[in-house]
């Protein structure tokens, strides 16, 4: 069975004495999840998390990691300057990354490569726009961004990597796709994945689903059988909502 994994995207929102408010919050009410939790928050709150949640069962991961060691890359973070900071999870590929700062499936696929070779778990992002939702091209898009972003992975590395299908037009829209219909395309990207790799590896990869999930509608998507988890943006900057979505999480897959 897969273990149903629930991170937390915080985007640009809450300096490091926000981060602790949160933190303080959300760490008692997820103390005894079944799920696998995450958040994953801006660079300048990692050190503050990563204090609070030592000896938790919360994960910290971060938003971005750069594909070079080290070198003349003005603004961007390397996974060991991650690892030292005890993050485990990054978050690659995210619609945002691509759509506002030049991300393409070639880069993803660098970054997602140096994060394996580091020692971090990449949550590696897919998904379609409206348009191309509306034009049929959902799958072509996914099997694109997946062959590329996945290149010369092996099959045991592949297996290490979290898969967030976010429908671009559901991110932070309060839209999402209904339940039958995410459950549907992950169904179909786990097809891609058989291909790719083999039918034993892509039933063991965890995909999430991301776009707008939230206390409301976690409990739907998380009883469907392809979802394994949530890349939850708007709604983890709140204890209370986040963990309405691990307990729902919980009682769906255990």
């Amino acid at each position: 069975m897969r273990r149903p994994i629930i991170a937390g995207n915080w985007k640009m929102n809450k300096t490091a004495a926000e981060t602790k408010e949160l933190l303080e919050q959300l760490i008692p009410k997820v103390k005894d999840a079944k799920s696998e939790v995450v958040v994953c928050v801006p660079y300048t709150s990692l050190h503050t998390a990563s204090q609070m949640l030592k000896n938790t069962n919360i994960g910290l991961g971060a938003q971005n990691v750069h594909w070079s060691d080290k070198g003349a890359f003005t603004g961007e973070i390397s996974a060991s300057m991650l690892l030292e900071m005890g993050v485990k999870y990054v978050i690659i590929g995210h619609s945002e990354r691509r759509q506002y700062f030049g991300e393409t499936d070639q880069t993803v696929n660098k970054r997602v490569i140096q994060a394996l070779s580091s020692g971090l778990t990449p949550i590696l992002c897919v998904g379609e726009t409206e348009q191309e939702r509306l034009s049929g091209q959902t799958d072509e898009v996914n099997r694109r961004q997946l062959t590329i972003g996945l290149q010369d992975i092996s099959e045991e590395d592949a297996q290490k990597i979290v898969i967030a299908y976010e429908p671009v037009w559901a991110i932070g829209t309060g839209r999402t796709a209904t339940e039958k219909d995410a459950d549907e395309t992950i169904g179909k990207i786990r097809e891609m994945l058989s291909v790719m790799y083999s039918r034993d590896t892509a039933l063991k990869i965890r995909i999430q689903y991301g776009g707008s999930m939230n206390s409301k509608n976690a409990q739907g998507l998380m009883a469907m059988p392809q979802i394994d988890g949530g890349l939850i943006g708007g709604a983890s900057l709140k204890a209370e909502d986040f963990s309405l979505i691990i307990k729902a999480s919980d009682s769906q897959k255990f």
